[in-house]
């Protein structure tokens, strides 16, 4: 009898224990992971394609404190860029943004991030193809989750694009910073082809359109 309940104690334990698991794992996923970050700034989390090309138009933007290249979205720990590349780590390219909201806000970066890649293919931007590539906003609290999802409905209702959006909205997840050599691309790079035909157009655009929130 005292085996029995022993065993029956274990697996009570073990049951326990299990549901623990998955209660957490639960709240990972449906929370957003908060970011440390110095007081007074803010995290913004995009995936819009290559990050090489959004690193280097986030980082022409005042108030931008640093862009960082990276993987999210994804269940493989510690990616690397060839992991990444296969699609099947579940992660998208993306980059992360510290901010000061004083001088350009959440929605101002959202503004440039839809005018600044087609958020309307699915898996894809241009010759670039794979759920690596999609188009996703990971937020950081609910603020930034209803902005993006009226930002969304509002493109949608004035048929901006004329096709849907397919941009994601999913709680930011872990963040792993890319390789070095992809920190800062374009700048270290422009001579290379990929930089000259399709970031640098980008890159213009927004000096263009956007004249006003650059860095001075």
């Amino acid at each position: 009898m005292k085996k029995m309940i022993g065993l029956l104690t274990l697996i009570t334990i073990s049951c326990q224990s299990k549901e623990k698991e998955q209660e957490q794992l639960i709240s990972e996923i449906k929370e957003p992971i908060k970011m440390e970050v110095e007081k007074g700034l803010e995290i913004a989390t995009f995936g819009g394609g290559c990050f090489w090309c959004t690193e280097a138009i986030f980082l022409e933007l005042d108030g931008v404190k640093k862009v960082e290249s990276g993987y999210t979205g994804g269940k493989t720990e510690n990616p690397t860029y060839e992991e990444v590349s296969t699609g099947t780590t579940g992660h998208a390219e993306a980059t992360q943004i510290t901010f000061d909201p004083n001088k350009i806000s959440f929605g101002e970066l959202l503004e440039i991030f839809f005018a600044t890649h087609d958020p309307t293919t699915l898996n894809r931007q241009g010759a670039d193809i794979g759920t690596q590539y999609r188009s996703e906003i990971f937020y950081h609290n609910e603020e930034q989750k209803k902005l993006a999802e009226d930002y969304i409905k509002l493109l949608d209702r004035e048929n901006t694009f004329g096709k849907p959006v397919v941009t994601k909205v999913s709680p930011a997840g872990k963040f792993y910073v890319a390789e070095n050599y992809h920190q800062n691309y374009y700048a270290r790079n422009k001579e290379k082809s990929y930089c000259s035909y399709v970031i640098t157009p980008k890159v213009e655009k927004v000096r263009k359109q956007f004249a006003g929130k650059l860095k001075k």
